[in-house]
C-alpha cells in the first residue's frame, strides 16, 4: 500500500481516465522528472494494448529516462506488461487500484 501523495495523484488520474473514457481500465505513469503520462486499452482489430502498455508507448514518445511509478485502475495488467515495464526500469514501482480505492503493490 502507498501513502505518497505523488501515487495517490496517479491513482486519481488513472481512475479519472478510465470513467471519462468508459474503458475498463487505464494507466497512469509518472517518470523521474515527475511529468504523468495516462492511458487506457487500444485495440483495433488484430491489434492490442492493454493500458500499462499504452501509457508506457505514450511515455516512451515523449522520450523519458526513467519511470518512478506507474498506477493500473480496472482491469489487471497482463503479466507480460508488468515485465516489459521492470524491463524499462526495475526500480519502478506498480500498483493496482482496489475496490476501496488503495493502491496495492505489484511485485
Amino acid at each position: 500500500m502507498s501513502n505518497n501523495p505523488e501515487d495517490q495523484k496517479l491513482l486519481t488520474l488513472a481512475k479519472a481516465t478510465m470513467f471519462r473514457s468508459n474503458s475498463k481500465s487505464a494507466a497512469a505513469l509518472r517518470d523521474n522528472t515527475g511529468r504523468t503520462y495516462v492511458a487506457i486499452p487500444v485495440k483495433s482489430g488484430e491489434f492490442e494494448v492493454d493500458a500499462l502498455l499504452a501509457v508506457l508507448v505514450v511515455a516512451k514518445a515523449s522520450q523519458i529516462t526513467g519511470i518512478e511509478a506507474v498506477v493500473i485502475a480496472g482491469e489487471k495488467p497482463l503479466d507480460s506488461s508488468i515485465a516489459i515495464i521492470r524491463e524499462q526500469d526495475s526500480a519502478a514501482k506498480l500498483f493496482v487500484v482496489t475496490e476501496a480505492d488503495d493502491l496495492i503493490a505489484i511485485e
